[in-house]
């Protein structure tokens, strides 16, 4: 099938028309920075939008629309640290043979031991993830270090790329950001000072880890085709400042603050992509959204 034809235009503007609707979009000044992207292929198309609502710290969408080759998503809303909810993210890429999407409403602290912020999110929303987990299965392995940012709803999958499943990627999209934008409008402002530092926290937890899980010694796909279409300076800059907004200014500590096993002797950070060395090929949740544990290969 034509890849070309399985674009993902639509996800952005239903998502911006969506989010206009239920809040007010203000661009951020990453807007006009990074908004024309030109690739060295001369081929592909680099879209980029950001912004920010009273409730939202950053909006922020990359698709880039590579032809017959490629076509890729990343979308993401970051909340302001004064709310606690989870982190919109959606990624998605299509390539002549293959689908590799992850789409999920990303806890912004742990749901594995924290009933009470899992069943605040997410138990209402079991039902949603149940019906796409089915039409969208299990995409194999995935270490156990990447669930710890991963809600009972995740939906991580692999597929031959065709219209139906592209049909069926789209309505998941969609109610997932209905359901992220329902929960923004519900969500009441933190007032307790401690909590919100663990709020701003926990989020460049998040995005540390995925900065580092960026580079190319960790040979992440993501980094290197960046690389390839605008060169390494501007594919640094794009990831830092752009997909990773916030990782430089939300905290100050580093990758191995948060994940000290990763250090080794000298000092540096370890290149391996998992420490732990453990994986889940099947879903790790039950239906009521508890961790199970009888994925570890």
């Amino acid at each position: 099938m034509d890849v070309s034809s399985l674009t993902y235009h639509r996800f952005v503007q239903f998502a911006l028309e969506e989010a206009q609707r239920r809040t007010s979009l203000v661009p951020l000044p990453a807007q006009d920075r990074f908004k024309c992207i030109s690739a060295r292929d001369n081929k592909s198309e680099l879209h980029a939008l950001s912004f920010h609502a009273p409730k939202i710290r950053c909006l922020r969408g990359l698709n880039i629309a590579g032809g017959k080759m490629m076509q890729v998503l990343d979308f993401a809303i970051f909340p302001e640290a004064e709310f606690d909810l989870p982190i919109f993210c959606a990624n998605f890429f299509t390539g002549p043979t293959i689908s590799i999407v992850v789409l999920d409403l990303n806890p912004l602290h742990d749901v594995i031991t924290q009933n009470d912020y899992k069943d605040k999110y997410y138990k209402e929303l079991l039902p949603l993830g149940k019906r796409y987990a089915e039409l969208l299965p299990w995409g194999d392995k995935i270490t156990s270090e990447s669930l710890k940012f991963f809600s009972p709803i995740v939906i991580w999958s692999k597929f031959t790329p065709s219209q139906s499943m592209h049909e069926i990627l789209y309505s998941a999209f969609m109610d997932y950001f209905k359901a992220w934008l329902d929960l923004m409008e519900k969500s009441a402002e933190e007032k307790d000072p401690l909590q919100i530092i663990l709020n701003r926290e926990a989020q460049h937890r998040y995005l540390t880890w995925r900065a580092e899980k960026h580079i190319p010694e960790k040979q992440d796909p993501g980094y290197p085709m960046l690389k390839k279409l605008l060169g390494e300076s501007s594919a640094k800059d794009l990831v830092d400042n752009f997909l990773f907004n916030g990782v430089s200014f939300l905290g100050t500590k580093t990758f191995l603050d948060y994940f000290p096993e990763y250090g080794r002797q000298d000092g540096t950070i370890s290149q391996k992509r998992s420490i732990v060395g453990k994986s889940f090929e099947t879903r790790p949740w039950d239906e009521k959204g508890n961790f199970i544990c009888n994925g570890f290969e």
